[in-house]
């Protein structure tokens, strides 16, 4: 599978802005790819303020995002505000090509940020299926929590959107390496880059760690859209050699 990876900064709370500035990005690259991964709240920058931002599942940047997935045709992946039933939530889409969406609200809700008061924390963990891959995409600060991306569900690809601080750079750097180790999986951390109006800085440190938890993408600092292959096959010989995953603890979610 080849994917992209935007690691860009993003402005704040403007949709419109952070949507012309992504597809200049999209349309830059002539490679044909099978997924493209954005930001965690990539139209917005991470706010507390949903009531002035929050779009719906019919607005302007969910319909750009399938308009765009057909015009590239692959599919597409990032978070946003989205307003449903009264409630906030940090939403997860992944838009396949012919313009379908699934889903996935963030679990674990950042309480350092206040987070949690704004938003709905989600209740359903997601596989996607796409092109012959299972996919679990997750939301930033789910990240420090590894009984919840735990790889019961034989997944094959782990993907974390972001906006993680540069004070908190070593975690995250080494938090996506043992998730990736212990789910023996690629694992995908993708963060922006540059400041916020909170006046947090972004160091972006987007990467791509295989399922022994060597560096397919190092972890990068500069604005600039990472294109690589993902190769599954590899993958798959390494986990039946080593059998790490058949040996772990049988005990579930409740």
């Amino acid at each position: 599978m080849k994917v992209a990876l935007i690691q860009t900064s993003l402005v704040w709370e403007n949709a419109v802005e952070n949507r012309s500035h992504l597809v200049q990005k999209i349309t830059g690259f002539m490679e044909e790819v099978d997924l493209i991964v954005l930001p965690e709240m990539f139209s917005t920058g991470f706010t507390m303020h949903p009531k002035a931002v929050a779009e719906t599942m019919e607005g302007e940047t969910v319909a750009w995002l399938q308009h765009l997935a057909k015009a590239k045709n692959c599919a597409i992946t990032g978070s946003l505000i989205i307003k449903e039933n009264a409630n906030y939530y940090n939403r997860l889409v992944f838009v396949f090509p012919d313009g379908k969406m699934e889903y996935y609200n963030k679990r674990h809700l950042f309480s350092l940020s206040g987070e949690d008061n704004e938003f709905t924390a989600g209740t359903d963990k997601l596989i996607v299926e796409y092109k012959g891959w299972k996919i679990c995409p997750l939301i930033c600060y789910d990240l420090r929590f590894p009984v919840y991306s735990r790889n019961t569900d034989n997944y094959d690809l782990l993907i974390y959107v972001a906006n993680w601080p540069k004070a908190r750079a070593n975690a995250w750097n080494s938090l996506l390496q043992a998730r990736a180790i212990e789910n023996m999986s690629y694992t995908i951390g993708l963060n922006r880059i540059g400041k916020d109006e909170n006046k947090n800085s972004y160091s972006g440190d987007s990467q791509i760690v295989d399922c022994l938890g060597n560096f397919t993408v190092e972890p990068q600092q500069c604005d600039e859209v990472y294109i690589v292959t993902l190769d599954k096959e590899t993958q798959d010989r390494n986990r039946k050699k080593f059998g790490f995953l058949n040996d772990a603890d049988a005990f579930k979610l409740v």
